[in-house]
C-alpha cells in the first residue's frame, strides 16, 4: 500500500514537471493568433513595380498560348475530349483537328 502511494505521488510529480507550460511560451503573439493576414505575409516580397513589368504581366494574362487555345477547342468537342482523357490533349487535337478533311 505504501509503495502504491509513493508511485502515485511520483507519477503526479513527473506529470506536473512535463506538462507545465511556462510563462515565456505564452508571451509569444503566435500563441494567441498563429495566422497572419495576406498583406503581412507578402511584406517581405517586393514586386517589380516598373510600368513595363506591369504591362507585360497584363499582356501575358490576356493572351493565351497556342496549346491553351487548342485545348479549349478540344474541350468543346466531346469526342475529342474523351480521346484526350486517354491520350492527352495534344494527341487528341492532332487526331481530330490536325488534318483538314475535304471531300
Amino acid at each position: 500500500m505504501r509503495t502504491l502511494i509513493i508511485l502515485t505521488l511520483l507519477a503526479v510529480l513527473v506529470m506536473a514537471a512535463t506538462c507545465y507550460e511556462s510563462h515565456e511560451s505564452m508571451e509569444s503573439h503566435e500563441y494567441l493568433n498563429p495566422f497572419i493576414n495576406r498583406q503581412r505575409a507578402n511584406d517581405f516580397i517586393q514586386g517589380d513595380t516598373r510600368l513595363e513589368a506591369i504591362s507585360q504581366d497584363r499582356i501575358r494574362k490576356r493572351i493565351k498560348t497556342h496549346l491553351e487555345r487548342q485545348r479549349e477547342i478540344c474541350e468543346d468537342y466531346r469526342p475529342c475530349e474523351n480521346y484526350a482523357f486517354q491520350h492527352g490533349y495534344a494527341a487528341a487535337y492532332r487526331h481530330y483537328f490536325g488534318r483538314r478533311r475535304t471531300k
